[in-house]
């Protein structure tokens, strides 16, 4: 029998849990995520591809399901399309996250280009910040990760204990491929970014987001001309000075 709650949060035996959901269906994966967390799960979502699949699995599953996005400011207008279009389609409204600083205040209180100048500090303020707010009083957050996203994502597991946040973090599509996404995009006709038909293979800000530099890897396109591939979410809590001083 799967584990409830109760018997999740201490001493629990990951590689075990990992290797007995490894099997489950994505509709059976989010089945039992629904059970174990009730009303303490979330989706957060930027509407990647991965993202949407998810949801087309879990709106059919509880229809009530918390699904949050975060607002940088600086995301492309065909983001903010596609988040229309699956508010739309999946009769939800979306919890929508924002930074403490709108755009025009960080440039105010910072400068210009604090994304060109200093990324991280600029991704920690309006992406690994907001998130705290995004998933507050949740027991777990389902996130798109994919192994074969990029090197630093290739050991995803299913299930994680989310340290920065103190809340489980669980990966759905950690073992599906690109092509199996895309091939259930299209089967069921699911809204996706049109910025994928014009060569975009993974889509953030506009600033830090460029056509791939290589095929092989989807996120080749982020902070390019960097040795940074990950907005911050994903890595291990370190310090950051506030980007107000």
């Amino acid at each position: 029998m799967l584990p409830s709650m109760r018997l999740l949060r201490a001493n629990v035996d990951y590689a075990a849990l990992n290797a007995q959901l490894a099997p489950l269906a994505l509709a059976d994966f989010l089945r039992w995520s629904t059970i174990t967390f009730g009303e303490r799960l979330v989706q957060v979502t930027s509407f990647g591809p991965t993202g949407v699949v998810i949801l087309d699995h879990l709106v059919k599953i509880n229809p009530d399901v918390a699904v949050t996005t975060i607002d940088t400011g600086f995301l492309f207008p065909e983001t903010y399309a596609l988040w229309e279009t699956v508010e739309r389609r999946y009769d939800i409204r979306l919890t929508v996250i924002r930074p403490e600083l709108t755009p025009q205040e960080q440039e105010r209180f910072v400068g210009p280009m604090l994304w060109e100048l200093e990324p991280d500090v600029c991704c920690h303020e309006r992406k690994v910040k907001p998130m705290a707010a995004a998933v507050a009083g949740q027991h777990a957050w389902i996130t798109g990760l994919r192994r074969d996203q990029s090197g630093a994502r290739s050991q995803t597991p299913l299930v994680a204990w989310d340290a920065r946040y103190e809340l489980f973090k669980l990966s759905p599509l950690a073992n599906w491929s690109k092509d199996e996404v895309w091939s259930y995009i299209r089967a069921h006709d699911l809204p996706y970014n049109v910025l994928h038909d014009r060569g975009y293979s993974s889509i953030g800000c506009t600033h830090c987001t460029r056509l791939p530099a290589s095929a092989e890897d989807e996120r080749s396109g982020r902070w390019q001309g960097r040795m940074k591939t990950e907005c911050g979410l994903h890595l291990p809590a370190r310090p950051f000075a506030s980007c107000q001083g």
